[in-house]
């Protein structure tokens, strides 16, 4: 069976978005070039990879075979052009990193600090949800992640580097932002805007008033912090959120910390990646930097 990896390639980018069109816009090719790499590997193969059913395009089973192997195929060659940039030493080299929406309020801070200490490495920052994150673990499809509490389910090196307290937040005009030590059963009256299904602060927030036997009543859920500060500083509700996505607000007084008894939750933010992945020259240097004194260093300048 003989074939190419840049039919591989092709192949493996119409899989992942199930289209020609949108594989040849990322691989700047026409689309009768990708057909005909397809093609050209399903030749070799001796097998069709996909199925047309309406106006969709579906793997086959053979084709679900490929993919599975072609990605694994990648993923080896990758390490291979790591493992030779480290006999380099760290004059360069890439390093791709996925964070949760929340982590991404502290991030460039924390990615300008790195650049400045290696100001070689490329960089490449994703900001995205919990569910994402755990696909792109799941798939090996990062260097690193950085998120809130890991997924338990799956096998996984992870470091906690820094807490992650979450506060209640409200406008500056709510009743409640002149009270102290705010007993939890008060916020049985008021109303709560959430995240989205999955999101790791929703989990925290649902674990601790489940635990503290609180019923507290739910608005509108919101896949974006910036849609929920905003929602929360025109009347909507409240909000419990990561007390890193407010210094703005807080400071400009358009959102104001509640005081509220047995608040901060007080949750810790992780470096992640798949047990057993050997970590690139790039990816071990900024493991290395978030773990160290300067991450301290630079949260204490908050």
């Amino acid at each position: 069976m003989k074939f190419t990896l840049r039919q591989l390639k092709v192949f493996s980018s119409v899989a992942k978005h199930s289209s020609y069109t949108r594989a040849a816009e990322e691989l700047f090719l026409s689309q009768p070039a990708v057909s005909i790499q397809v093609k050209q590997l399903e030749e070799h193969i001796g097998m069709p990879l996909f199925e047309q059913i309406g106006k969709k395009i579906h793997l086959t089973q053979a084709g679900k075979e490929v993919q599975h192997y072609s990605h694994a195929t990648f993923q080896q060659l990758k390490e291979m052009e790591d493992v030779l940039e480290s006999m380099q030493g760290l004059s360069g080299g890439r390093l791709d990193i996925a964070v949760a929406s929340t982590i991404n309020y502290f991030a460039p801070r924390l990615l300008a600090a790195f650049s400045h200490q290696y100001p070689d490495i490329d960089l490449t920052l994703e900001v995205t949800n919990r569910e994402t994150l755990k696909k792109r673990l799941a798939a090996n499809e990062r260097d690193i992640v950085l998120m809130g509490q890991p997924p338990a389910k799956m096998d996984l090196e992870a470091t906690p580097f820094m807490q992650n307290p979450l506060v209640v937040i409200a406008p500056p005009n709510h009743p409640l932002t002149h009270e102290h030590q705010i007993p939890l059963q008060q916020l049985t009256k008021e109303t709560f805007l959430i995240r989205e299904p999955g999101s790791g602060t929703r989990l925290a927030m649902e674990h601790f008033f489940k635990e503290k036997k609180i019923r507290y009543k739910t608005g509108m859920a919101m896949s974006q912090n910036t849609a929920i500060k905003q929602a929360v500083r025109a009347g909507m509700g409240l909000a419990v959120v990561s007390k890193h996505t407010i210094e703005l607000e807080v400071e400009t007084g358009r959102l104001q910390i509640l005081d509220v008894a047995e608040f901060p939750i007080m949750r810790t933010w992780h470096i992640v990646y798949p047990r057993g992945k050997r970590l690139s020259p790039a990816a071990q240097a900024f493991h290395d930097f978030v773990l160290s004194d300067n991450l301290a260093a630079l949260s204490e300048s908050d």
